[in-house]
């Protein structure tokens, strides 16, 4: 028989199953690149080669030197992306600190058809984009703030201004400029949202899927984390182990 700790436990483990299902079918669902009357194209030719820490070709945006390579598909408005920020984030940044690590931040638009219109998840890495461009010390710190009050679901997100307000308070440059010309980087983010679904997924060469099934999807030396988003314990023993 199943007691009332049981029967909490499952309707826990249900709640999760929900949330982490939620992501990936909106992974999977979201109209891409405009697919959706609502959600907005760039049209724009993404740029190519290198540009500050951000390599358009790989599809990243490069944090640290460390010999041990991290990955990150993530989605500014993916609510379990910011569970993995809030559980994670500060041992990949004291990680990248001590040379450990390279982060290596991959920008998805999964979502932007529950931004009202507004492109929020295209907007959203553009600015990313923008900020590794130009002041590589300010990436981490930025990446950070995006989860910080992060913009619900079905929200407009946060406009251009304040996404502008927090590059700034991350220590980058006035990126306001860039993102009123940010065409080529939304379609850059777009391009590598379509190409996340096509696969197959590449890591320095080496196949290590064959799509981006949800956000956050993290990959160690090419291993990709198995666990909870919000196991900090777990993701710890990962990272140390692969």
């Amino acid at each position: 028989m199943t007691g009332r700790r049981g029967t909490g436990r499952m309707r826990r483990i249900a709640a999760a199953t929900a949330l982490a299902l939620g992501v990936v079918f909106a992974a999977a669902g979201c109209s891409l690149l405009g697919g959706a009357s609502n959600v907005p194209v760039a049209t724009d030719a993404p740029p190519k080669g290198t540009d500050g820490a951000v390599d358009f070709d790989g599809g990243f945006i490069t944090v640290g030197d460390g010999q041990k390579k991290v990955d990150i598909w993530f989605d500014a408005m993916c609510p379990v992306c910011g569970a993995f920020e809030k559980a994670n984030g500060a041992t990949l940044a004291k990680a990248v600190d001590d040379g450990a690590i390279t982060l290596r931040l991959h920008p998805l638009t999964f979502l932007d058809a529950v931004s009202n219109g507004t492109g929020y998840s295209t907007r959203a890495a553009a600015a990313l984009t923008c900020v590794a461009v130009s002041d590589r010390t300010a990436i981490l710190p930025f990446y950070q703030a995006l989860f910080t009050d992060q913009p619900e679901e079905n929200s407009n997100g946060l406009t251009d201004k304040e996404l502008a307000s927090r590059a700034s308070k991350a220590g980058a440059s006035d990126i306001s400029g860039c993102l009123s010309d940010s065409g080529p980087y939304q379609a850059w983010a777009q391009g590598n949202t379509a190409n996340s679904q096509k696969g197959p997924i590449e890591v320095d060469g080496k196949k290590v899927l064959d799509t981006i099934k949800g956000t956050p999807t993290v990959l160690v030396n090419g291993e990709q984390y198995p666990g909870g988003v919000d196991d900090a314990k777990a993701f710890s023993r990962f990272l140390a182990d692969h």
